[in-house]
């Protein structure tokens, strides 16, 4: 797209910068003027800014590189995208044993999104996609996330929440959420009954990386009649047990008790 088109053109000129130092190499703010053919002062401006948000960094020699921040976003992207295939194999199996909707899912800014999702031919359909922005507090795969999410950064996204009750069973406030992620992280899984979508059902359990850190969360979804009373502890220990396969593959080893 132009960036004389563009309903934000700086964004554009902003990417034109970063395209151009990627083809190129280092190179002086003069040299990108005609590349954005705009103001020098405009250009210079723009500059600034990219430094700032460390997308752009400029040596002694007055030279503009590329950032450290774009190494840092690159690795979350590559991060995310290799955990997906990894992934991938055990939810298909998760799915193949449960006969139910599987995803994946990460928290990304103040909310939490399904980067995965694997279908089951003969569940009843489920409306999601990847992509799909989740719930914190009435989702099974939000609350999970939420649950093992550092307290600080917990605190702050639980700050940030609007409660709306979607169905009856909805958690509206911020003493019902707190108990149920107690309730989370001593059960060791997260449970979504007809909190989001009256007749839905959804187990969840947390993956660790070689840190120990959460790194994602993977759910189990279907109707009532498919996650009723007695099925649950059966599915409960089915996801439970592929989320720590997948945690086993990116490097983690349980504490011993």
């Amino acid at each position: 797209m132009d960036h004389k088109t563009s309903k934000v053109p700086s964004l554009q000129r902003a990417m034109a910068i970063l395209d151009h130092i990627a083809e190129k190499g280092a190179s002086q703010g003069s040299a990108l003027v005609p590349v954005l053919n705009a103001p020098k002062s405009s250009v210079y401006v723009l500059l600034d800014e990219l430094k700032k948000l460390r997308l752009l960094s400029q040596g002694p020699d007055g030279l503009y590189r590329l950032g450290i921040k774009l190494i840092e976003l690159g690795e979350q992207a590559a991060g995310q995208l290799d955990l997906r295939e990894l992934a991938r194999p055990h939810l298909v199996e998760l799915m193949q044993d449960t006969g139910l909707l599987c995803h994946l899912g990460v928290i990304e800014g103040d909310a939490a999104y399904y980067i995965l999702k694997v279908e089951s031919p003969g569940t009843i359909r489920v409306r999601s996609w990847e992509g799909k922005r989740l719930s914190l507090y009435s989702s099974g795969l939000g609350k999970c996330l939420l649950a093992w999410t550092d307290k600080d950064k917990q605190n702050q996204l639980i700050g940030n929440l609007q409660f709306v009750r979607a169905t009856p069973q909805t958690i509206t406030s911020v003493a019902e959420l707190d108990a149920a992620l107690r309730q989370i992280r001593a059960r060791g899984w997260s449970y979504d009954d007809r909190e989001d979508l009256e007749e839905i059902r959804c187990v969840a359990c947390p993956v660790f990386d070689a840190s120990g850190n959460i790194a994602a969360a993977i759910s189990a979804v279907g109707t009532t009649l498919q996650i009723d009373e007695h099925k649950l502890p059966t599915i409960s220990a089915q996801v439970m047990k592929t989320a720590a396969r997948i945690s086993g593959e990116l490097g983690y080893v349980p504490a011993k008790v």
